[in-house]
Formats: structure tokens, C-alpha cells, sequence
């Protein structure tokens, strides 16, 4: 018998954020369920035990849960009738025997209706699968007059879990294997097109919709995405075949006209009564975070096994160090002006020094736990697809041009320019699986920028004035607007860039660096055109770049302070800001003595800064050192749940 492979995805599942919604409704994702679950130790994170679930749904029912269907939550979402107050969804993936023998009954007993999504290939084939590394057969998932039972009850809405999407896929040349639902195929040399990667989805979509309506009687409206990875093109297709709603993993539901994506909560090691309520109660504290910021320049060598040795070294270390994050640079920067002038991926508009950000980046994330984010310049790129014309002016001494010290910047208001970087990260997440991006700190503008043609002519329009060097330097109200209009361009700017990657990874978060003086100086936000409230509302995380002028240590001190100070002003200032810290002196070229940096890390804690980080980290010399790294931020002895 051929022999399936189910791809191993327990590390990534357990590294999902805690749930959270914007639908009036919470919704639960188990798997299995067993007699025999050894707590949460089990192989099978994703199963549950009999008497766990039999607690859980007791628990609904005596705290005002009214589990709902499918057919309610379509009825309430077209407005022919309202969701019960603390409604919820019951879902089961994979169509394991276990819901026939233990789940429906216990869904009979409490007149609870509830959501199974079946493999159809699995029910259709007598395959071997390998699931929770268990090899199955046809026996211990469910048949087709089981489902037919389920469903004559009017407790079962049967959905897809695909045909054969529910495995993992070469996804680079690696050959690391991802969600087939979402990964373009690597064959050895080549990628697989857009049209044959929405050819292959709409067959295996058309497929498991054909089988269940022929077996069942019903045609399907519900799709639910193997390992919860889905994508806007894949929710259109499913959208095509009839599937209205959309099951995910992520923390967000969303609600379009064309359709419905919900995103669960999944259970995970078994949970007892106080971890589901305290995660039903949506009163879960936001996880500290921890990150290691790591250039892949470290990680290429021209040599392949030299840069395998580099690999291994740089996972052993992040794994054993236990943090949350990794800002991985998907850029080079060849020539050290602060520009890329190649990446590290596949994609229209730069060379590719090696393509390997999708390998390392699904190596951390299955290896060491870790969320990744891919980390890119906003502005500045240069090469033959950026016409130096398209970059940020500046206006000194009476001449406009760019500022070489400030690295190849292109201008926010050039149309062809955005398009462009847009389509760079667009790649990126055509070809890699990823958390969420960090846009680097060249995202800024001094006072005397940008005042390129483009520029101008925006700036012009939204001033309702003539836009010159004199008038803004002599006129401070204007001065304000004018740093006003271009911390909005660069927000605007970031949110277009997060867009083109949302479509292709729905459930990417976003962080942004800023410079302490945008936060501590008046002037600060127009010397960078950075507002720290603004980040605070706009993204995820602001990765604040702590970093103090050059004073003596007692100065040093009261810098920290003052900004950790100035951060906790802010409601849920400490909650979102990063704290990054230097790991090597600028001004003298040299090392940041480890033991210092681990004092630092602890001391910023005591004064309530709950979320750290440092760059770059140089796993190849090891440093910082380890020993002081772990002292100093790991979350080893942290007991605050999945640290995303």
C-alpha cells in the first residue's frame, strides 16, 4: 500500500497566538480523542482525553455557553436571525473514528451541534497515513455511513478538510516540506506557477466537494484548511466550489461579502478546566516577547557545508535559548550603505544571493519554537530595477539630492518606486512561510526630506502651499504639518507593503523600528518622521531601538530610565514595545561586554519593561555569550503560557 505523509507541524501548532476574535462567537478546534491521553506529555499534542472533553462541555453548559452551527452563524451572518449571547462553534478535524465513538455521543447527550471536517482521500483510500507519528489505516478514521448517521441527526455539519491538501509539499530546494494548500512546489529547478498552483488547489477542492455530496447527499459549505494555512487565493477557490465559511487557525475572524474565515482555538496538551476557561474567558495577558535579531549574512557561505555548519549552530543556539522571536534579515547589504542590493529569495526586481530565507525561516519555526519575522528595508533598495531618480532628496546648502550618508532611500511618494518594493515583499511571501515582517529603521525622514519631485507635488497638495526649504524652515506650524504628512505617508506606506504580504499569509503581524529620540525629543518625530503613539496603534509590536547617545555610564542609566518611563506612559506602551539592544558598541567598533548587556536586560525588567531584544546576534564567535544571553532575557523559567 502506498504510504501518506502527513507533514509534522507540531511545533508551528504550538506556536500559534492565543485566540482572539472579532466575531461574536469563540470557536474551539480539536483532533482526537482518546481514553488513553497521557496528559499533556502525549505524543499526539492535539489530542484530548474523553474526560477532559466531557469536563469541557460541562463547563459550557454551566458558565451560559450555547454551542451553535454552521447553518446559524450563515443565517445570523445574512441577517435573518441573531447568535445567542457567549454562542460558540465546536469543530473536529481529520475524521478520526474517535468522533463516532467518543465525540457524538457526548454531542448527543448535551444537544450540542458541532462541525467534522473529513480528508476525503483518506476515507477513500486504503493508504497508510502517518498521523502523530502513528502510522494509520482506513480503519481508524470514520466511514461514509458514519458520516451519514452523523448528519441524518442534525447535529453534523460535514465539511472538507480537503482531498489531499492535508500534507506537506517540497516548498525550496532544501526540500523542506509545507502545507500544500499553500506552497508553491519546488520540482528541483523550478517553482511552480501561479496558474498551476490555483489549477492544483481548484482539483483537489473539486474533488472533496464531489465526494462528500455524492457520498452524503449534501454538497459541503464549510472548508477547513490543514493546519489552518490558507491564503486569499485559496479561500477564493474554496468560495467557488460553494464553501462560504473558512476555517483557520489564525487569531482573527473575518468577515467579507464573499465569505466568511474564522480563526479557533486550538487545544493543545490536553487542557484542563482552569487553561480552557482561562482561554474561553478572552482574559489571557498578552505573552512577553523575546527576540534574537539574526542577519543570514551570517548564516551564507559560499560553501555549502560551511554554511550547513552555520545553520545548525545558529538553530542549536535560538532553540537552547529559548525566546519567542527571531527578525530574520531577508536582505543583503554587499557594500555597507544600509541598502539591499540583493535578497534571499526568489523574486522580480533583485538578485538573489542565495536562496535561502524560506529554508532557515521554516527551520526555526519547526526546530527552536520560535515566531519568525521577515525583516526588510522599507525605502531602501537599490539596483537596476531603482532608478536612483526615484530616491529621497534632501535640501542642504541650497542643493536637493540624495544624501549618500543616509543610504539608497527611494522616496514614499513615488508611485513606481512603492510598486515595486511592493512587489518585493509580495515574493517574499509568494515563497516563504513567515509570522510577520519587520520594517527596519530606514523607514524615516529627516526635517530637510524629501523634497524629490514627487514629494513636492504630494506635499504641495496637502499643504495647499508652495513647498520650499526656506518656508518650512521658517514657518514652525508648517514645519509640524510637514512632518506630519510624511509620518502618515510612511504609516500609509507600511500598511500597503503589509497588504501585498496579508494576501498571501492572512495572519502576518508587523513590527517597526524607531529610534529613542523620536520618543523622548520634541524634535524627534521631525528629524524621523516617526510618532511612537501612532506605532503604538498601528502595529503589533515598535521595535524601539534603545540605544543612547554617547554618555558616560551614569548618563546611561538615566537614559533607560527615562525611556522606559516614557513608555509605560503609554497605555499598553510596555505590553508592545521591544526593547532592542545593541550588542556591539557603534562608536567604537567592539563588542558590548556580555555580562553588561545581561545586566542591562535585568535591569530594564525591574523596571517593568516586560519585552527585550538585541542585534545582531553572532552565533559564529558566540556572541553575546550564551550563559549571560539566557540570564538575561530567555523565557525558559516563564510561565506565561505559548509565548506568541
Amino acid at each position: 500500500m502506498a504510504i501518506l505523509k502527513r507533514l509534522p507541524l507540531m511545533l508551528v501548532f504550538i506556536a500559534l497566538p492565543v485566540f482572539a476574535t472579532e466575531l461574536p462567537y469563540r470557536v474551539i478546534a480539536y483532533h482526537d480523542v482518546r481514553d488513553d491521553v497521557a496528559g499533556d506529555y502525549d505524543p499526539d499534542q492535539y489530542a484530548v482525553s474523553t474526560g477532559n472533553l466531557v469536563d469541557q462541555f460541562t463547563w459550557l453548559r454551566d458558565n451560559g455557553y450555547r454551542p451553535v452551527s454552521i447553518g446559524e452563524i450563515i443565517a445570523a451572518r445574512r441577517g435573518e436571525t441573531s447568535l445567542p449571547p457567549k454562542a460558540v462553534l465546536l469543530t473536529f478535524d481529520d475524521g478520526l473514528t474517535s468522533v463516532y465513538t467518543r465525540i457524538y455521543p457526548l454531542l448527543k447527550l448535551f444537544d450540542y451541534p458541532a462541525v467534522v471536517s473529513v480528508v476525503t482521500s483518506w476515507i477513500e483510500s486504503d493508504a497508510i497515513v502517518t498521523y502523530a507519528d502513528k502510522k494509520l489505516r482506513r480503519d481508524d478514521f470514520l466511514t461514509w455511513d458514519q458520516l451519514r448517521e452523523m448528519q441524518g441527526s442534525g447535529l453534523i455539519e460535514i465539511a472538507s478538510h480537503s482531498h489531499a491538501l492535508h500534507e506537506g509539499v517540497r516548498g525550496n530546494p532544501q526540500g523542506n516540506l509545507q502545507p500544500a494548500a499553500i506552497t508553491r512546489l519546488y520540482d528541483g529547478a523550478t517553482y511552480e506557477s501561479e496558474a498551476a498552483y490555483r489549477e492544483r488547489v481548484r482539483q483537489d477542492l473539486a474533488t472533496s466537494v464531489r465526494l462528500i455530496t455524492d457520498r452524503t447527499g449534501r454538497a459541503p459549505r464549510v472548508i477547513t484548511w490543514p493546519y489552518g494555512a490558507v491564503n486569499d487565493i485559496a479561500e477564493s477557490l474554496a468560495a467557488e466550489q460553494g464553501m462560504e465559511v473558512s476555517l483557520t487557525l489564525n487569531t482573527k475572524s473575518v468577515s467579507t461579502p464573499e465569505r466568511l474565515s474564522i480563526g479557533r482555538y486550538l487545544t493543545i496538551a490536553n487542557p484542563g478546566l482552569t487553561e480552557f476557561s482561562f482561554e474561553m474567558s478572552g482574559n489571557v495577558p498578552r505573552p512577553i516577547v523575546r527576540v534574537a535579531q539574526i542577519d543570514l549574512d551570517y548564516v551564507f557561505d559560499p560553501d555549502p557545508l560551511q554554511q550547513s555548519r552555520n545553520l545548525d549552530a545558529m538553530l542549536d543556539r535560538i532553540k537552547a535559548l529559548e525566546i519567542s522571536h527571531v527578525f530574520l534579515q531577508a536582505f543583503s547589504d554587499d557594500d555597507g550603505n544600509g541598502g539591499a542590493s540583493a535578497v534571499y529569495f526568489p523574486n522580480r526586481h533583485l538578485p538573489v544571493r542565495a536562496n535561502l530565507f524560506s529554508h532557515v525561516a521554516w527551520q526555526l519555526k519547526t526546530r527552536a519554537n520560535v515566531s519568525v519575522f521577515a525583516w526588510l528595508p522599507m525605502l531602501s533598495f537599490e539596483g537596476e530595477s531603482f532608478d536612483p531618480d526615484w530616491r529621497v532628496f534632501a535640501h542642504r546648502d541650497g542643493v536637493a539630492a540624495p544624501d549618500p550618508s543616509m543610504g539608497p532611500r527611494l522616496s514614499p511618494f513615488n508611485a513606481l518606486a512603492r510598486e515595486r518594493i511592493g512587489d518585493v515583499y509580495e515574493d517574499l511571501a509568494t515563497y516563504a512561510q513567515f509570522d510577520g515582517v519587520l520594517f527596519h529603521d530606514d523607514g524615516r525622514l529627516s526635517g530637510d526630506e524629501d523634497f524629490s519631485d514627487a514629494a513636492i507635488a504630494y506635499l504641495e497638495a496637502e499643504l495647499g502651499t508652495e513647498v520650499t526649504p526656506d518656508a518650512i524652515e521658517n514657518d514652525a506650524e508648517l514645519r509640524r504639518r510637514f512632518a506630519d504628512i510624511k509620518a502618515q505617508a510612511l504609516l500609509d506606506f507600511s500598511r500597503e507593503l503589509k497588504e501585498r504580504v496579508r494576501r498571501l499569509i492572512p495572519k502576518i503581524k508587523s513590527a517597526r523600528n524607531i529610534f529613542a529620540d523620536a520618543l523622548l525629543d520634541e524634535a524627534g518625530k521631525y528629524e524621523h518622521a516617526q510618532d511612537f503613539d501612532a506605532y503604538l496603534d498601528h502595529y503589533d509590536y515598535v521595535a524601539l531601538k534603545a540605544i543612547p547617545a554617547s554618555k558616560a555610564s551614569a548618563d546611561q542609566e538615566g537614559f533607560f530610565e527615562e525611556l522606559a518611563a516614557a513608555v509605560g506612559r503609554r497605555e499598553g506602551g510596555l505590553d508592545r514595545t521591544i526593547f532592542e539592544l545593541r550588542t556591539l558598541d557603534a562608536e567604537r567598533s567592539v563588542p558590548v561586554r556580555s555580562d553588561r548587556l545581561r545586566a542591562t536586560m535585568r535591569w530594564l525588567q525591574s523596571l517593568g519593561v516586560r519585552n527585550l531584544g538585541y542585534y545582531p546576534d553572532d552565533f559564529i564567535s558566540g556572541h553575546p555569550d550564551f550563559d549571560d544571553l539566557r540570564l538575561g532575557m530567555s523565557l525558559a523559567d516563564d510561565f506565561t503560557g505559548i509565548h506568541r
